[in-house]
């Protein structure tokens, strides 16, 4: 399946997988470095994916039909 096919949870199910993958720490490096490259394209469907759903979000959030700023905030 493309990576862009995923849903946003199928996407952090599978990156979850990878890196529990990555600290058990008994991965050959080339399998390693597979399950690297994988990873970062994963992560990048999912950021992808939340600015989507940001932009969409300014859409909605604003009556008058002026595009203002929506930003997601991170809880810290």
């Amino acid at each position: 399946m493309n990576e862009n096919e995923l849903s946003f949870e199928e996407a952090m199910v599978e990156l979850e997988k990878i890196v529990e993958q990555l600290e058990e720490g008994d991965v050959p490096l080339e399998k390693a470095i597979n399950y690297y490259q994988d990873g970062m394209k994963l992560s990048k469907v999912c950021n992808d994916k939340l600015i989507n759903v940001q932009e969409k979000m300014t859409k909605i959030m604003n009556e008058q039909g002026e595009l203002k700023p929506f930003d997601l905030q991170e809880e810290e």
